[in-house]
């Protein structure tokens, strides 16, 4: 499995992004898809995850703001960003796991990874 990542950019506060990861392979529907972050100097984080079933669970620093979502015939996971914070600029990370883990916020209970794109918020 392959993961593209795409949708980050710049955007001033208070404003809104939809980041999006596209799937190559066979049977997205039954992966565990979720975005992490890492911003400048810090460890990689958790964001949100959706369930190969479709549940979803997300940091407490974004709920309320963010919300995760999965299209199976497109191969594709969505992250809406709403009300930006200067705090979210990181650089945003999608990641996948057959099934699915039961730790949806370990990044190394993750197999595949996309290769990441830049969200920064400007105050």
């Amino acid at each position: 499995v392959q993961l593209q990542a795409c949708g980050g950019g710049l955007v001033q506060a208070g404003e809104s992004l939809r980041l999006s990861c596209v799937a190559s392979g066979r049977s997205f529907s039954s992966y565990s898809m979720a975005w992490f972050r890492q911003a400048p100097g810090k460890e990689r984080e958790f964001v949100a995850a959706v369930t190969w079933r479709g549940g979803s669970t997300y940091a407490d620093s974004v709920k309320g703001r963010f919300t995760i979502s999965r299209d199976n015939a497109k191969n594709t996971v969505y992250l809406q960003m709403n009300s930006l914070k200067p705090d979210d600029t990181a650089v945003y990370y999608c990641a996948g796991q057959h099934i699915g883990p039961g730790n949806y916020d370990a990044p190394g209970a993750y197999t595949y990874w996309g290769q990441g794109t830049l969200v920064t918020v400007s105050s």
